[in-house]
């Protein structure tokens, strides 16, 4: 299973953000991930569909769109038309969703869906739904704001996910740099987003931060 690698553009600058996105594509980012955020299901607000859809005309690459919102369901056609590729909801009942549902109409409009658990929430909880997703988002801070430092606690739980589902793509998001990533390779993730440890590297640019964190997360 190839590793991949999704600069977060949570650590971009937010006023050259076209600039920023195809700066983290020519660097050789694999995915972008983008970070919706609402101010309720987490205490930060981020961007919505209108900034969606600019990424989308600055890249060709998949667009991760992570909803750290309540009632993504209400939301999710609106991201799909302005160019996410991949859509990612909570499992937490504080997203206040039918999961299976939203999972469901994710991928009735051809998209990859996936499903996303925050630092305390125990892998049990998203163990019914490994049919029912494309993807496994495993938060290794807690959500809604970047630079945080990584929980190691998570590491259980991202072997677990991978003993049961041997084929399934595994992201893990937040504290991610070249010592937590090879953690989380060793622990069975295979899809690394990455913000503060990429675009904010102090002794290389992107694209050799990228570098370093693919070498240290292939195995």
């Amino acid at each position: 299973m190839t590793n991949l690698i999704a600069p977060s553009i949570l650590a971009a600058d937010f006023g050259s953000f076209a600039a920023e996105v195809r700066r983290a594509d020519e660097a050789g980012g694999d995915w972008i991930h983008c970070d919706v955020m609402d101010g309720h299901f987490v205490p930060n607000i981020t961007f919505g569909p209108d900034t969606i859809r600019g990424i989308r005309s600055a890249t060709k690459k998949p667009l991760d769109v992570h909803l750290m919102i309540e009632r993504p369901e209400r939301y999710v056609e609106r991201f799909i038309e302005a160019g996410a590729d991949h859509v990612i909801v909570h499992v937490e009942h504080e997203a206040k969703h039918d999961v299976a549902w939203t999972l469901q109409l994710i991928r009735g409009h051809s998209r990859k869906a996936g499903l996303a658990f925050n630092p305390a929430t125990p892998v049990e909880r998203v163990l019914p739904f490994l049919g029912e997703v494309d993807e496994m988002l495993v938060m290794t801070v807690n959500p809604g704001f970047g630079g945080q430092a990584f929980i190691p606690e998570v590491l259980p739980k991202i072997r677990e996910l991978r003993k049961r589902a041997p084929q399934l793509p595994i992201i893990v998001d937040g504290g991610i740099n070249p010592t937590t990533g090879r953690q989380c390779a060793e622990a069975g993730a295979n899809v690394f987003v990455a913000g503060n440890s990429l675009f904010r590297h102090k002794a290389a640019g992107l694209k050799a931060a990228i570098e370093e964190l693919r070498k240290h997360v292939t195995h």
